[in-house]
């Protein structure tokens, strides 16, 4: 609920609606009250016809109330729960043979699987941080001493984000590459596979009265 009223204020700000003259104080605009006025019936003069919403806004605006939605989904998943979710995630996009190891002192390694590029098979771990703060180098560093020699790559999963030094190590000459996947970029895969989200088809009506009068003259 706090973030979404936190969302809805944001929004009113942006269209000059609602200010801050001191902090944690939030005052309506001139402009605002205007609105409300004639949203009330008491603004001056006729009121005009309705204005009908810019679709693609209220697409946008929906798209990314949905995605910090999704989002806090994932951060109410315990820890075991983000491993398993992880596991079906990769699944979905052509992993095999996937398992979650639910062990202890594995160096970080949450889970393994396979993954077939052309003729060649690829093994994968993974690491599942259901974190809040962003992943750093040091934890980089681990998962990748503890799948050197036995993988060919890593896949770092993290609910939060990642800090520039461990983007910046997850590339090392030399080194097996580490991906890494942040909450958002979690989000954009289930949205693409629609993994855990359902998508609806929505009917829309335009008016068009004019073609009707021009086709048959």
């Amino acid at each position: 609920m706090t973030n979404r009223i936190q969302w809805v204020r944001q929004r009113l700000v942006s269209r000059g609606l609602m200010y801050s003259p001191a902090h944690g104080v939030w005052a309506i605009t001139e402009k605002g009250i205007k609105r409300v006025a004639e949203a009330d019936g008491q603004g001056p003069g006729p009121h005009p016809a309705p204005e009908f919403p810019d679709l693609v806004q209220l697409y946008e605006d929906y798209e990314e109330a949905f995605e910090q939605k999704l989002l806090q989904s994932l951060l109410d998943l315990t820890a075991t729960e983000f491993e398993r979710f992880s596991k079906e995630l990769l699944r979905v996009y052509g992993f095999v043979d996937l398992q979650v190891t639910g062990r202890t002192g594995d160096g970080g390694i949450d889970g393994h699987g396979m993954l077939r590029v052309g003729l060649a098979t690829m093994n994968v771990a993974f690491q599942c941080k259901r974190w809040q703060d962003k992943v750093g180098a040091s934890e980089i560093n681990a998962f990748r001493g503890a799948i050197q020699g036995e993988f060919e790559q890593g896949i770092f999963f993290t609910t939060s984000d990642f800090t520039k030094a461990a983007k910046e190590l997850s590339i090392k000459k030399g080194a097996v590459p580490v991906i890494l996947l942040n909450g958002k970029s979690i989000v954009k895969l289930m949205m693409e596979k629609q993994f855990g989200v359902r998508k609806r088809p929505l009917e829309l009506y335009f008016e068009d009265v004019r073609s009707v009068l021009e086709d048959n003259q």
